[in-house]
């Protein structure tokens, strides 16, 4: 019978992403990214509609990260990398707009349907005005909303985090929500 081996606990995000900026090590930032592989390929999803594409934008924005991380320092690898593959997919459907028109042998135009790219804005624009309307929230309710929906923390991490009681957390998410609906129907 051969002796168990001490298992190492696995290692925080805070801790790969140290390793890789510190040592460079590769292993370290593929570990890191295959946590939330399923993120950046759901973003991917959202603004692309095609499994290809995604698959592919996926791998690149794993290469793009490997040259970002060089240079930035991150706190919170998880909304960072939100944010890096959200760019990534509208910088690609930009790209994909700016498509020269061509006429076919018959002298018709050909151009290709951007309804979906219309829609794609319409969205960054709702998430703008959503943003405009967190920071009008009193500093209390902006620090929870931001704690529950953009950190995805839990009632009682916001509670050990904040010293605040658990019935005033629930009611500042409560609240903050309901101004939120109500700032966004203002702004139309």
């Amino acid at each position: 019978m051969t002796p168990l081996r001490h298992i190492q606990p696995l290692a925080n995000d805070e801790d790969l992403l140290k390793d890789f900026q510190e040592k460079e090590n590769k292993q370290s930032l593929a570990s890191l990214y295959l946590r939330y592989t399923y993120l950046v390929y759901g973003v991917c999803m959202k603004y692309f509609k095609n499994q290809e594409t995604s698959k592919d934008a996926v791998m690149e924005i794993y290469q793009e990260i490997c040259n970002k991380l060089k240079k930035h320092q991150v706190e919170n690898f998880k909304s960072w990398l939100y944010v890096v593959a959200k760019n990534h997919c509208l910088m690609q459907l930009r790209k994909k707009k700016t498509v020269i028109v061509e006429f076919d042998n018959s002298g018709f135009m050909q151009s290709e349907d951007f309804s979906h790219l219309d829609s794609v804005l319409e969205k960054e624009r709702d998430f703008k005005k959503l943003e405009s309307c967190i920071e009008l929230l009193n500093e209390e309710q902006n620090l929870v909303i931001n704690m529950f929906y953009l950190k995805q923390k839990c009632y009682n991490e916001i509670v050990s985090y904040t010293g605040m009681d658990w019935t005033k957390v629930r009611s500042l998410v409560q609240n903050g929500r309901r101004n939120l609906k109500i700032c966004m129907e203002k702004n139309g």
